[in-house]
């Protein structure tokens, strides 16, 4: 799969973490920044991750900040992004069950190393259950 994936300052560990353990795994990832811990404005690199996953470019997105809010709002204002923010497995599993998540937004301050790696597995693996969320997922989708 071809994985778009980027950060601010405070998400940046863990994207490079990330991207070296999906690159392992046989994934494709295209990295659209940030290259250090040095501050930046997180919209410069998240929205390039999200135009990515909505042109069809890349086929999903991970993101990641300090809480990974204001990456998921920043995705989640491109049309046709549907960024879950995922501080569990759980979320993750509903994200993409219940609505088709193709991004998920991650906090390096929420969660351990561990788990991180944990939520995307469970990301990746689990299927879009198409049942009562599809119709109104492609309402959103067309607008």
């Amino acid at each position: 799969m071809k994985i778009a994936i980027a950060s601010d300052h405070a998400g940046y560990t863990y994207k490079t973490m990330l991207a070296l353990w999906l690159r392992d795994r046989g994934h494709e990832v295209v990295d659209y920044g940030t290259d250090s811990e040095q501050s930046v404005d997180y919209p410069d690199f998240i929205r390039p991750a999200a135009e990515a996953v909505a042109s069809g470019t890349c086929e999903r997105g991970i993101v990641l900040g300090g809480s990974g809010n204001g990456e998921a709002m920043v995705a989640n204002r491109v049309s046709g992004v549907r960024c879950a923010l995922c501080w569990n497995v759980e979320s993750a599993r509903l994200g993409r069950g219940h609505n088709d998540a193709n991004m998920i937004s991650l906090g390096e301050r929420m969660v351990t190393e561990d788990i991180a790696r944990a939520i995307v597995e469970a990301w990746l693996e689990s299927p879009f259950d198409g049942g009562r969320h599809a119709r109104r997922i492609a309402k959103i989708d067309s607008r």
